[in-house]
């Protein structure tokens, strides 16, 4: 028997019930997990912003410990420290032929299939994102399984997951921020704050943190920012007047609204780069004149999942875990329990804290 908190139905309340997970078939893993983070991306997957079939276990940032692996599965092994990748690549399709993994056409297969049923009713389960880590088990794709770097709090390596990467993607990988730039990130919550301790590992120089919450000033001057500003209408001008009149060299998007992104472009030089991470809806319409798009000659990219190789980029990160320059806990605000994921998710809509990390008994 597994405790998980299921959602039953698109827009409903997220509910504890217990679970049955099967024993790992071949190609799979079973994992105990020590904490999950509770990732803005998991609410856009309980509204409906984002498709998931439902009823479902969500979560999708999560570490653990292996408890049992199915036939075939050779790179990890009961014991083993591992984080799971809620986004693993094919390496068969077109995208992964470009050498573009993260866009991988296969890559959320698995949530489409379910995996787990609720022992009330014998009813199917959908994992969310492929990994539903918001449970104290899950059983997942081997692909989707990535030992964890000796050196890395098994607790806090839950971050890795999603967050880290795509803070750390963000600025290492789409945007290529160069030492000495100027930099902008929009919206200090969990990617927010990774982005901006990125940003300082990337050697920026000025680093202005935005948010709609002045409590979060001081999260975000100890991730690395040099200044704060609270958002508002004139957000731009103030990026201006605080990188030399031109604008910011990079701006990064963490928030997925149409405003947010249209501000952050209005914040950059001519010649900047903005890089949206934060997902938005369908309904969020970002407008620019064909005039501008010539005359400031910016460039606007979408990034998913920070662009990242999670093999390539895991080892390199956990590095900066380990020398002190990159500090996990500090993404940290609020450690709590399955029941306080809701909690979480209002949160997250009023603009509160970084990020929640539920914790389960096996974190040790």
């Amino acid at each position: 028997m597994v405790r998980a908190a299921v959602l039953s139905a698109v827009g409903a309340p997220l509910r504890i019930a217990e679970i049955d997970l099967p024993a790992p078939g071949p190609g799979q893993v079973r994992i105990a997990l020590a904490a999950a983070g509770v990732c803005h991306s998991d609410l856009s997957l309980s509204d409906g912003t984002l498709r998931q079939p439902v009823p479902a276990v969500l979560g999708h940032e999560g570490a653990g410990t292996v408890t049992a692996v199915g036939e075939g599965v050779t790179h990890v092994a009961p014991g083993d420290r591992v984080v799971l990748n809620w986004a693993p690549s094919c390496g068969d399709c077109h995208f992964c032929g470009l050498g573009e993994p993260w866009l991988c056409a296969a890559a959320g297969t698995a949530a489409t299939a379910p995996y787990a049923t609720l022992r009330a009713d014998g009813s199917a389960l959908y994992p969310g994102l492929g990994t539903a880590v918001f449970a104290e088990e899950t059983v997942v794709r081997a692909s989707a399984v990535l030992p964890l770097p000796q050196g890395v709090p098994l607790a806090e390596a839950a971050l890795l997951g999603c967050a880290v990467l795509t803070g750390y993607g963000a600025v290492h990988h789409s945007a290529r921020v160069r030492a000495g730039e100027s930099v902008a990130v929009f919206g200090v919550g969990g990617v927010g704050l990774a982005t901006l301790q990125s940003a300082r590992i990337a050697g920026a120089g000025t680093v202005v943190a935005v948010d709609v919450s002045p409590q979060k000033e001081g999260l975000a001057r100890a991730a690395g920012a040099t200044d704060f500003l609270v958002a508002g209408e004139k957000t731009a001008k103030e990026i201006r007047a605080l990188t030399g009149g031109h604008g910011a060299d990079v701006a990064v998007e963490c928030v997925g609204r149409a405003e947010t992104i249209r501000t952050a472009w209005s914040s950059t030089r001519r010649g900047g780069r903005t890089t949206v991470v934060g997902i938005g809806g369908r309904d969020q319409q970002v407008s620019f004149t064909a005039l501008e798009l010539f005359h400031f000659g910016r460039t606007l990219a979408g990034c998913v999942y920070g662009n990242s190789d999670p093999a390539r980029d895991l080892p390199v990160i956990a590095e900066h875990v380990r020398a002190g320059r990159f500090d996990l806990s500090a993404l940290v605000t609020d450690r709590i329990g399955l029941d306080g994921i809701p909690a979480a998710f209002d949160a997250m809509l009023a603009g509160r804290g970084g990020r929640s990390l539920v914790v389960f008994p096996s974190a040790g």
